[in-house]
């Protein structure tokens, strides 16, 4: 049985160039650093974890709720193969709860605030809002889109951010806690505006403030699907 079952829906994802070199001590053990074209990402991203059962049982008041977290692209070779996933640096909910069992089980970086989000449709467009506040500051990512999504091309650096489905955290000194994420391919959403004021020195630490003052390289809002979060095993 999965450990978790869910939604992932209206996935807003910003794009940094990062220097490798930032994140090299948050890197868990045995993975390394998955590249695109040479170049090193890291991402905010925004979205609604709906319908959720954790070990298939719906928890009262815990089905729906926003999840925003920076993330970076690592791999793991098992077997000559390797495997792509991602290593979180901070995920932020809304539900204290989701964070004690995020940070017990996965040993995962789960922070509780306040959030709100914001889904509208218009007559010839969409606006996706994800908004968390943290000491009486509010931060926000919202964007403007199509309403109609297309797919994501192959052997673009659009598939290489949304195609990884495995999860990496440290589990301590020398070993690395890994587990499986599944989903379709999704569907992505052209964007036409986006905005992004978000602090994140306070919010994720003096190693990504730079991002606070940059803008992204790109800019996606994807879909999503139902997804599996397997259990966890130590590699």
């Amino acid at each position: 049985m999965s450990f978790l079952k869910a939604e992932w829906r209206k996935l807003a994802i910003a794009n940094y160039f990062i220097d490798p070199k930032v994140l090299v001590k948050y890197l868990p053990p045995k993975t390394e650093l998955d590249l695109w074209n040479g170049t090193c990402y890291v991402s905010l991203v925004g979205f609604m974890f709906l319908n959720t059962k954790l070990l298939g049982l719906p928890i009262p008041f815990h089905r729906n709720f926003e999840e925003v977290n920076l993330r970076f692209y690592v791999k793991y070779k098992e077997a000559g193969k390797w495997k792509r996933g991602v290593v979180f640096i901070k995920e932020i909910v809304p539900k204290p709860a989701l964070t004690f069992v995020a940070n017990t089980i996965y040993k995962e970086h789960y922070q509780t605030m306040k959030m709100s989000h914001s889904w509208l449709e218009f007559e010839k467009e969409r606006l996706v809002e994800y908004t968390w506040s943290l000491n009486g500051k509010k931060n926000t990512f919202s964007l403007k889109a199509d309403l109609e999504p297309t797919v994501i091309d192959r052997g673009t650096v659009a598939e290489f951010i949304t195609e990884h489905y495995w999860g990496y955290t440290k589990a301590g000194a020398n070993s690395t806690f890994e587990y499986e994420v599944t989903h379709p391919r999704w569907d992505c959403y052209k964007v036409t505006d986006y905005k992004i004021d978000v602090d994140f020195n306070a919010v994720y630490g003096n190693d990504f403030a730079m991002l606070t003052d940059i803008k992204p390289v790109s800019v996606m809002l994807a879909e999503g699907s139902e997804i599996t979060v397997e259990n966890k095993r130590k590699v």
